[in-house]
């Protein structure tokens, strides 16, 4: 399902807009005080591709680049920007890209990420009662 239509709208480079609560969700999952503070200014941008089913994201800020490798439906393991370890996997489901985590005491969390009708990416993440929502505009 991962080579449809709708899963190649996701592939390109990203740039952040705007957000809401992204420093209630970060303390929600466990990011300290210094990561978070860290976080306020920065304004990521995402390089999204895909080769042979394998994909990857790469987040760049001023700060720091990072990159996720995953192949849909098969647990992987990342280590954040802060040094916390998870585990997830990706799903593409509808036009939407839904990402499931958990960290090493079980804490979850899901971002599911979609192209809106103007042509934005929208990333929506939960954890527990949390919502948080960012904004990116297609660069090329």
């Amino acid at each position: 399902m991962a080579n449809n239509s709708n899963t190649e709208a996701f592939k390109g480079t990203w740039d952040y807009v705007d957000g809401e609560n992204n420093d209630e969700y970060l303390k929600e999952i466990g990011v300290g005080m210094m990561g978070r503070l860290a976080a306020k200014g920065l304004k990521p941008r995402l390089v999204i591709s895909e080769e042979n089913g394998k994909w990857a994201v790469r987040t760049e800020t001023t700060v720091k680049t990072m990159t996720l490798e995953f192949t849909p439906n098969v647990e992987y393991k990342e280590t954040t920007g802060d040094g916390r370890e998870l585990k997830g996997t990706v799903r593409f489901e509808n036009g939407k890209w839904i990402q499931k985590m958990h960290d090493k005491h079980g804490k979850e969390s899901t971002t599911t990420r979609w192209i809106d009708e103007k042509g934005q990416l929208q990333s929506v993440s939960e954890c527990g009662k949390v919502k948080a929502q960012k904004f990116y505009k297609r660069v090329q």
